[in-house]
């Protein structure tokens, strides 16, 4: 079965290599793990770009894998879904629609 999804590790080490070369040390070590999650990607978007891009979260998509590590980083870090949404930049519904469907 093929997988569609994006090839995050590369992407982000294009990136790096045409806009940030001077930078790319300070990142190994997110894309040298052999799969990136979403927490991973948020991470490294974040770290790179510091919030210079605001771009429109509606063409977001997430896995059923992404959502469950998002609804299990809010357990483990004991967040209400208002800090959650905040620190990923979604909708509360779409946070409190999700623990309905996986919880």
């Amino acid at each position: 079965m093929k997988n569609n999804a994006p090839n995050y590790k590369k992407i982000y080490a294009d990136i790096l290599d045409y806009k940030f070369p001077e930078q790319k040390e300070k990142y190994t070590f997110i894309l040298n793990k052999s799969e990136l999650s979403v927490l991973d990607i948020l991470k490294l978007n974040k770290m790179i770009f510091k919030d210079e891009n605001q771009a429109s979260q509606k063409f977001k998509s997430y896995t059923k894998e992404d959502i469950l590590e998002i609804l299990e980083y809010q357990k483990n870090n004991n967040l209400n879904n208002t800090q959650v949404a905040s620190y990923f930049k979604m909708s509360r519904n779409t946070l409190g629609k999700w623990k309905k469907l996986y919880q």
